[in-house]
């Protein structure tokens, strides 16, 4: 698609959206949404004709980028034969898509419960994990996001938590490995697995091991950080669960279907969980859907007791289509490996490169095509370009890097002080580079803050 130049519609989209639309995690007087008129692989573009690499993925979650010609025909194909029907019943649509996700779900993780979304879908793990074990009790770690659902945002373990936390979700947080920022002390990445493996230990004697129904990880933490875990702590976990009853839950609602260059997380580090969570990448957005992939031993649980719980809209025929089509084009044209690939030999080292000449650079990590830049005021010190949960005048230096970027043309992902490199896993080898051109623009912004 060539960008068309149409202010006035853009005016006009704006001001129905400042008159009547309510913003997720805004103050709503205090934002400026920007008018999209159009989105095409990884870019789109305001009315005004510019256009910009989209280094979001949307929410991160474009897996194959914007309007992808195979998908969007599969949903209107859907449309034509079978909209919408209840979840009670066989449809095609939806068994092929649990089928195809059956199949690369790690060990035996064979049956799919569909939701409409990320947070649904933990929330309807811990259910299962509650009535499988029994127990109340659900273990989360700090540094994490899990979904804006009443009991995912209290398993949320960032300040998105804060305003709906009353400590009455049977929530109990702990740190997970970051070495870069370790709770422990460590030195080494043997350090920091063994310390945080011996916290969570820890943590499980004090509240109770008999009362502890659920351990739910982020297989790599995404908007927290994009923290890979240290060798061993995934494998540690699963023991400690194993030992002492408790559900293994891996969150892999963005960081699954492709995103880290396996078809998920878990594949990297040889872990298979009770439960586990996807949705974004499954369908990249195209229509709203998630799920819970579930294990033989907690599908067993149900098989003569009725599980409570259901949605609406559980494996919506146009969301499994688009899911099914999304499996197939990623398969076919080797959207993973892609994402692999890159990630390895460009985006890696690009990223690498430009820590080496920018000081406001004091880590980047990543693997796949999901990657963080951490910024810092100072790489000795490692002291955060902006102090923890910034907002305002503080928030200034990222504030003018986020700027810069929009103006070099990305759309750059943004959260406290790092930003992140999560373009769609299509993306190509000159898309890599004009966001690593961009990136480099833009970081010069930051530097301009650090001393």
């Amino acid at each position: 698609m060539t960008p068309q130049t149409d202010p006035r519609a853009g005016a006009a989209v704006k001001a129905a959206d400042r008159a009547h639309v309510f913003h997720s995690w805004s103050a709503q007087e205090l934002i400026d949404p920007l008018a999209v008129a159009g989105a095409e692989g990884s870019y789109f573009w305001d009315y005004d004709g510019k256009r910009y690499l989209d280094l979001t993925s949307g929410l991160v979650y474009t897996n194959i980028g914007y309007q992808h010609p195979k998908v969007v025909a599969a949903i209107q194909e859907q449309a034509a034969r079978l909209t919408t029907f209840a979840p009670a019943f066989a449809i095609e649509a939806r068994s092929e898509a649990a089928r195809l996700i059956a199949e690369r779900t790690p060990g035996d993780l064979d049956k799919i419960f569909f939701t409409n979304g990320g947070a649904d879908a933990v929330e309807h793990a811990v259910r299962m994990a509650r009535l499988h074990t029994g127990r109340h009790k659900v273990l989360s770690a700090y540094r994490s996001y899990h979904g804006g659902t009443q009991q995912a945002v209290n398993l949320t373990g960032d300040p998105r938590r804060w305003a709906s936390d009353t400590a009455t979700a049977g929530v109990v947080h702990f740190w997970a490995p970051f070495l870069y920022r370790s709770r422990f002390y460590a030195e080494t990445e043997e350090q920091e697995t063994a310390r945080a493996l011996e916290h969570l230990e820890t943590t499980i004697a004090f509240e109770g091991p008999g009362t502890i129904a659920a351990i739910i990880l982020e297989t790599v933490p995404g908007t927290a950080g994009i923290m890979l875990p240290p060798p061993g702590y995934l494998t540690g976990v699963r023991e400690i669960c194993d030992r002492h009853g408790i559900v293994f839950v891996l969150d892999e609602v963005m960081a699954g279907f492709g995103r880290t260059g396996e078809w998920f997380a878990a594949d990297l580090y040889g872990v298979t969980p009770d439960l586990m969570t996807f949705a974004k990448g499954v369908n990249s957005g195209y229509v709203p859907l998630g799920g819970v992939a579930i294990s033989g031993a907690i599908a067993e649980t149900f098989a003569r007791r009725p599980y409570p719980g259901g949605l609406t809209y559980s494996g919506h025929p146009l969301a499994c289509a688009a899911a099914v089509a999304t499996i197939e084009v990623m398969a076919q044209e080797g959207v993973v490996e892609n994402a692999k690939r890159l990630g390895a030999s460009l985006v890696g080292p690009g990223l690498a490169e430009l820590a080496a000449r920018h000081p406001s650079v004091g880590e980047v990590r990543g693997v796949g095509m999901f990657w963080a830049v951490e910024l810092v005021k100072n790489r000795e010190t490692r002291e955060p370009l902006v102090p923890y949960n910034a907002s305002g005048e503080a928030n200034a230096p990222m504030a003018a890097f986020a700027a810069a970027a929009k103006k070099a043309g990305v759309w750059p992902f943004v959260n406290m002080n790092r930003t992140h490199f999560v373009p769609p896993l299509n993306v190509s080898e000159s898309e890599v580079k004009e966001g690593l051109a961009a990136l480099d623009t833009a970081l010069s912004a930051a530097d301009e803050f650090t001393g």
